[in-house]
């Protein structure tokens, strides 16, 4: 059963608001914490968006692979770390500038694209309901290893590249890190680690 179209145009509405707040305070909160939870809460609001679209199977891997891996890690990492808060805040009004010439772009080359007489209601009009039995899983896997196949190889290439590096990175030696070798702490003998000294008694005088 369709939702009727005014109905669906105030739910669109009211999740698209949602989603605009929760993304701006993402930004401008001054709590880590709550930034990460805003950050659910743009998730979740995106997701519901998905749904409304008719694409369940992104709506539902978005909660399950962002809200509830990802955020759930980052929300565990921020509360383990003490952040100095403080330190965090040093540089803002010196990159601001440059933030904000970066932001002026980007709303720039957006606003050229959205308001293009192609992507109004005329020319992108409302897809065509699905037929009994149709899968967005199965539509999307055709797609992927079909039509893109190439650029979701090559993403997963990327992919596979930042693992390596960020472990290499992990990995590396440090003049000033400390480590332990396990093999040199199997091998270590009891002469190595206590010595026995012999010395004669003494009896201390009154």
């Amino acid at each position: 059963m369709m939702i009727p179209g005014t109905f669906q145009q105030w739910v669109f509405y009211f999740f698209a608001a949602v989603l605009v707040f929760a993304a701006l305070r993402v930004i401008t909160a001054r709590n880590p914490v709550h930034a990460a939870l805003f950050l659910v809460l743009a998730f979740c609001t995106s997701s519901a968006l998905w749904i409304q679209l008719e694409a369940e199977f992104l709506g539902i891997a978005l909660i399950l692979v962002y809200v509830g891996a990802v955020m759930v890690l980052f929300l565990f990492v921020v509360m383990m770390l003490d952040i100095n808060l403080a330190r965090l805040r040093e540089g803002f009004w010196r990159y601001l500038p440059a933030g904000g010439l970066v932001a002026g772009l980007l709303i720039a080359e957006m606003s050229l694209i959205l308001l293009q007489p192609y992507f109004g209601l005329d020319e992108m009009p409302r897809p065509a309901m699905a037929q009994a039995g149709h899968s967005n899983t199965k539509e999307l896997g055709r797609l992927l290893y079909t039509d893109y196949v190439y650029p979701f190889e090559l993403a997963a290439v990327i992919l596979l590249v930042a693992i390596v590096a960020a472990i290499a990175l992990t990995l590396r030696r440090r003049k000033q890190g400390k480590y332990i070798d396990p093999a040199r702490q199997i091998a270590v003998r009891r002469e190595d680690r206590v010595r026995i000294v012999s010395m004669p008694a003494e009896k201390g005088g009154e």
